[in-house]
């Protein structure tokens, strides 16, 4: 559980900051609500060293598959030494700019995870193409989850300029054929999923 005075100091560098988020919150409380089950395909879009990609890959089991993408080399090799270490074989890492179109066939992924992505100027700007794609790669009925820092000053994380609040993110996504259904709290952050029509 995340400690209610700040975020852990030491885990991921300077002053608790590193390029994951998963220790904003409690990563228990995330794959709760995103309920991803043995067989799932979990898109894992601009995953830095893969947290995220570890735990679902544990979820969705021998029958499911993940697929991270990142634009950075550095951060896919930590993905492969995890990859090794924690014997999750289900993972196949990409490297791949998500402000392009995605290297990825069309309706084969079951839920999709943006965290802490959105609030990136390059991605904002290109929000249009990433989220038509995002609907092309998403199976019928499938998921689109997204984490971000809630709008307001904290010690860690992007500025409060960079930041999006649930509202932002909701109007970002309207008119991609995406219907909100979820909004949690997590504390620090929060995440807001919705469907694919």
């Amino acid at each position: 559980m995340l400690d209610r005075n700040g975020p852990p100091q030491g885990r991921h560098g300077r002053h608790g900051r590193g390029p994951s988020s998963i220790w904003l919150h409690d990563p228990q409380k995330v794959f709760s609500s995103l309920n991803l089950k043995p067989g799932d395909c979990f898109l894992d879009l601009g995953c830095g060293p893969g947290d995220y990609s570890i735990q679902a890959s544990k979820m969705v089991g021998d029958s499911g598959s993940v697929l991270a993408l990142d634009r950075e080399k550095e951060a896919l090799d930590r993905i492969e030494e995890k990859i090794i270490s924690e014997n999750c074989a289900n993972i196949k890492v990409i490297k791949a700019d998500i402000t392009f179109p995605l290297p990825l066939d069309s309706d084969c992924v079951d839920v999709c995870l943006l965290a802490t992505v959105l609030h990136i100027f390059q991605v904002r700007k290109a929000g249009a193409t990433l989220f038509g794609e995002i609907h092309r790669v998403l199976k019928p009925g499938g998921r689109l989850a997204i984490i971000e820092c809630k709008k307001e000053d904290q010690p860690f994380g992007p500025p409060k300029h960079m930041r999006l609040s649930p509202q932002e993110v909701e109007a970002a996504l309207s008119g991609q054929n995406f219907k909100k259904f979820d909004l949690i709290d997590l504390g620090y952050s929060y995440l807001i999923q919705f469907g694919a029509q």
